[in-house]
């Protein structure tokens, strides 16, 4: 099982490589010159919104809650149509117009270089966080796999990602996510039958849970999943890393078409996780880390030959949704900061040479803090909490009207985040609201008010 992980790693490392010798500008590295058609760009959002959080996280949360973890996926597909046909096409002909090589560009076009700035700088911390938790997902892999230490787990799999997405950026991950996105999908539904009939169905479930919350779809509690709607759909639609792929597309056609079905097939998919969840509950209810939940069940409701293939399947959505994480990462550090305010005249070969290097040096830092944190859906809360929060408001009144003015975007941002946080550390909860969610409607009054004063 083990050497069947590794050989489908080493194929990953030597496709990437071999198309990153193809990459010769930062147009490649970040846009892949803007050629993208509808399939690879689905294959590209799928993997990067197939990782850790759709398959470990949301069987942890499945094992612990029951039917109602279907709101993690389905808000991050609702979210994914917002970008297809109402975002995505209009961001993509200013950023094709201007040359926009991301999100932050557009940010620094419409409002100003202040608040792009405080943005990447922001999201580079959040961001890291999110690839932390990828790192967890492979690591507790190949500790199910094959006893191979959380550390060591956590290594291997930054080598793995930094190696091919440093050698081509965008144009390596968009190709080699189309063996991932084969793999993931395909492990996936071979593996449901055999852990549902392992489990003995609905009855066999049934029969071994009592809770009768753990079988609706708002048994978590409303406070929770209005939590994850507000969080998640934005985040899916404002996201530096899937929106620097639309930028990408060929077209607005495939930006419709590959975006669209990159949302419905998570819609579909989002089921599969949580079933698989329920079953290892359902098998193993004493599981001392919940994370753990979904390679338990892959080694052991299934032949070693079909968990082999599962495995893999795992192991390829959270390398896919990884190289996304890098790739968010080098357009921030290199591109949105560096650039933008270091070194301005940087050659188009340079800029494609510190991307490089800020990847791997990346791979490092996410390597420490994955060793740090506890579990996958701690980190990518961190991640999508502050992303939504800052980001959200100030890109849609953008995007959408032209009285959005740079005083309130950094007014939102900012008081935004100061709610989420005091409300956070402070334990505080509004009804049936969280800390993002509040923060999430503070930054888009703010917004809403500046844009009335100035009509007026």
């Amino acid at each position: 099982m083990f050497i069947f992980i590794v050989a489908y790693a080493l194929l990953l490392v030597i496709v990437g490589a071999l198309i990153g010798r193809r990459v010769k500008s930062a147009s490649d590295f970040f846009v892949a010159g803007r050629n993208l058609n509808s399939g690879m760009l689905f294959t590209t959002l799928i993997a990067a919104n197939l990782g850790a959080g759709s398959t470990v996280g949301v069987t942890a949360l499945a094992w612990q809650y029951g039917v109602s973890a279907w709101w993690w996926i389905g808000s991050a597909g609702i979210g994914s149509m917002i970008l297809a046909f109402l975002v995505g096409p209009k961001i993509w002909r200013i950023a094709r117009e201007k040359n926009f090589y991301t999100l932050s560009d557009y940010l620094d076009d419409r409002y100003s270089k202040i608040f792009s700035g405080i943005l990447s700088l922001m999201m580079s911390v959040g961001t890291l966080a999110l690839f932390s938790g990828q790192l967890l997902g492979i690591a507790w892999i190949l500790e199910v796999a094959a006893g191979v230490p959380k550390n060591f787990g956590v290594i291997a799999g930054a080598f793995v990602t930094t190696i091919y997405f440093a050698a081509g950026g965008l144009l390596s991950s968009a190709v080699v996510n189309i063996i991932e996105v084969a793999v993931i999908l395909a492990g996936f539904v071979i593996a449901l039958p055999f852990v549902w009939n392992f489990t003995g169905g609905v009855e066999g479930i049934i029969s071994r849970v009592s809770n009768p919350e753990y079988f609706e779809i708002f048994g978590m509690g409303s406070t929770a999943i209005i939590g994850y709607i507000v969080m998640l759909v934005p985040s899916f639609f404002i996201s530096p890393g899937l929106i620097g792929k639309v930028f990408a597309a060929r077209d607005e056609r495939a930006i419709k078409i590959g975006t669209s079905l990159n949302g419905l097939v998570q819609l579909i998919f989002a089921a599969i996780p949580v079933v698989i969840g329920m079953c290892a509950y359902a098998c193993f209810p004493e599981l001392s880390n919940k994370d753990l939940a979904l390679p338990i069940a892959m080694k052991n409701m299934m032949p070693m030959f079909i968990a082999s293939a599962a495995l893999a399947a795992i192991f390829a959505a959270e390398v896919s949704t990884a190289d996304t994480v890098l790739y968010m990462l080098a357009g921030a550090l290199t591109n949105d900061i560096y650039k933008r305010f270091i070194n301005p005249r940087i050659s188009d070969k340079k800029l494609l040479f510190a991307s490089r290097i800020v990847s791997v040096i990346s791979g490092i830092i996410g390597v420490i803090l994955a060793l740090q944190l506890e579990s996958i859906i701690s980190a990518l809360t961190i991640f999508y909490s502050l992303m939504s929060v800052s980001l959200a408001a100030p890109l849609i009144f953008g995007l959408f009207t032209k009285r959005a003015s740079n005083f309130a975007a950094i007014c939102s941002a900012l008081c935004g985040i100061s709610v989420t946080l005091f409300m956070t550390f402070g334990k505080i909860q509004i009804a049936n609201l969280n800390a993002t969610t509040c923060g999430i409607i503070v930054s888009f009054v703010i917004m809403s008010l500046s844009c009335i004063i100035r009509q007026k």
